[in-house]
C-alpha cells in the first residue's frame, strides 16, 4: 500500500472538513493534509481512512479521529524545532503529524506490541521521532525534560504531576481529563509552581493506564 493522487485528494477534502469544524491553524492543517493516514490503519478500514472517525487498532487501542488529532495539535501551539513529549504513541499517526510539523518528538507507549510495530513503521515512512520509549506515560520522560509541549492521547482520570513538572516555563500540557468521557484540558506553565488552566469541551479516549500514578487535580 502506497500513497497516491487519490489519497491526496481525500486528504484535501478532509482538511476542508476540519477547517469547517473550526480548525484554523495553517501548520496543523498542512500536516494533516500531508500525512498518509490510510497507511496507519488495518486493511479493513482503508476505504474509510479519511473519514473523520476513530478506528480500532491493535492492543484494544484506537487511532483518534482526525478532528481530535488536529484539535490537540493546534492547542499544543508548538512550531518547528519545539521539543514535545507525546504520551501514547499508539498507531504513530499523531507522532507523524508532529514530526511533519518539524517538532523534536519524544513519544512513550506502554503497549509493547504497538511500541515494536511503530518503532519500525514510522522510519519506513520517513517520520523520525527523536526517541520512541517503551514505558509508563504517567511518569513522563524526565531524561529529556523540560518540554515545550506535552500531548496526552488517552483519557487521564487525573492529571499526572510528573507531566506538569516536566514543562518549560510557558510550556503547554494538552490532556483529556475524565473517566468515561473526558474534558479536553490545557495547562500553561506560568512559573515554577504556577499554571493557567483552560477547558475545551468533551471528548472520548481510551484510558491512560498506570500501575502507580502521582496525580494532581
Amino acid at each position: 500500500m502506497i500513497d497516491s493522487p487519490k489519497h491526496e485528494g481525500m486528504r484535501h477534502r478532509l482538511v476542508e472538513q476540519l477547517r469547517q469544524k473550526g480548525i484554523q491553524d495553517p501548520a496543523t492543517l498542512a500536516a494533516i493534509g500531508a500525512v498518509p493516514r490510510h497507511l496507519f490503519l488495518d486493511s479493513g478500514f482503508l476505504d474509510h481512512a479519511y473519514e473523520d472517525k476513530a478506528f480500532p487498532i491493535e492492543a484494544d487501542q484506537t487511532i483518534s479521529q482526525p478532528y481530535t488529532v488536529a484539535f490537540q495539535t493546534a492547542m499544543l501551539d508548538c512550531g518547528a524545532g519545539g521539543k514535545v513529549l507525546e504520551i501514547g504513541t499508539g498507531s504513530g499517526y499523531q507522532t507523524a503529524v508532529l514530526c511533519q510539523m518539524g517538532m523534536e518528538v519524544y513519544s512513550i507507549e506502554r503497549q509493547q506490541t504497538l511500541f515494536k510495530k511503530t518503532s519500525l513503521f514510522l522510519p519506513k515512512l520517513g517520520f523520525h521521532a527523536k526517541k520512541l520509549i517503551f514505558g509508563d506515560g504517567y511518569k513522563g520522560y524526565v531524561e529529556a525534560a523540560p518540554f515545550d509541549g506535552i500531548i496526552v492521547t488517552a483519557g487521564a482520570p487525573e492529571v499526572p504531576k510528573a507531566l506538569l513538572a516536566q514543562l518549560t516555563i510557558g510550556g503547554r500540557l494538552v490532556i483529556p481529563v475524565g473517566v468515561d468521557q473526558q474534558i479536553m484540558t490545557l495547562f500553561i506553565r506560568t512559573g515554577v509552581k504556577s499554571f493557567d488552566k483552560k477547558t475545551f469541551g468533551e471528548f472520548r479516549f481510551v484510558p491512560l493506564l498506570s500501575d502507580k500514578a502521582s496525580t494532581a487535580s
